[in-house]
């Protein structure tokens, strides 16, 4: 694999795509000294090599009835949470409830627009577009268009990049290069290794069998990085305050 290979598994700049709302939202494995080196954490891959797999399920269950609503704003939604204040999401996915404690402190304005875009029900039934198997081990959803082009029609900046690392359980956002943030986010079922440019903003409290059977069904056609297997759909996507 080219270093241009690499960087297109991050950045997703194929022709026609876009991501956030511009180019493909793709998170990434880049060459390092010679060597494929998954890019998804500032402190190294873990020795921990994550969840064992579960037994994959031959299939989910059918998706509530209803289309994702596509909705677009023009700017990003003013600052409506509290910073100081706990607040969980959950997944209702075809595949399983993944449940999410969401890091208001680090993170105000991502967990602010998803706080906003779960309340819009922008992610009600839309399909998670992306698995990844080999040196990054995510679940990508997060886009109503499930093209990997799909956004809310606004960007805002990166946050809580200090230091960041991405452990098994993390959730952060998907983006095409700093400050290129919208709604789609990756869960990651496995230690992952990848650059701190990616904004953490939670963490998979309940569900990571839901994650890592999802992961053991493979992709579509069998490839380390693509559509997954199983069809997984967010029914609906709920965020509160605790």
């Amino acid at each position: 694999m080219s270093k241009v290979q690499a960087r297109q598994l991050v950045h997703g700049p194929r022709a026609g795509r876009r991501r956030l709302p511009r180019r493909s939202l793709r998170v990434i494995a880049v060459l390092a000294l010679g060597v494929t080196v998954a890019m998804f954490t500032a402190g190294g891959v873990s020795a921990n090599p994550g969840p064992a797999r579960q037994q994959a399920p031959t299939t989910c269950g059918a998706p509530v009835a209803g289309q994702p609503n596509g909705k677009q704003w023009a700017a990003e939604p003013g600052l409506s949470i509290d910073p100081s204040a706990r607040y969980t999401a959950t997944l209702a996915t075809t595949c399983g409830t993944v449940s999410i404690a969401l890091d208001a402190a680090r993170a105000p304005r991502t967990v602010n627009s998803f706080v906003f875009l779960a309340g819009e029900q922008y992610f009600d039934h839309t399909k998670c577009h992306r698995i990844t198997t080999e040196g990054l081990y995510v679940l990508q959803c997060g886009d109503p268009t499930a093209m990997g082009t799909g956004g809310p029609g606004y960007r805002f900046p990166d946050e809580n990049l200090a230091g960041a690392s991405y452990p098994a359980g993390t959730v952060a956002m998907a983006n095409s290069g700093p400050g290129t943030n919208g709604s789609q986010f990756f869960l990651v079922y496995r230690d992952s290794q990848l650059p701190p440019d990616y904004t953490p903003f939670g963490r998979v409290t309940a569900g990571m069998d839901v994650l890592t059977s999802i992961a053991a069904a493979g992709s579509k056609g069998g490839l380390g990085d693509g559509a997954p297997a199983l069809d997984v759909v967010l029914d609906s996507v709920t965020a509160v305050r605790n």
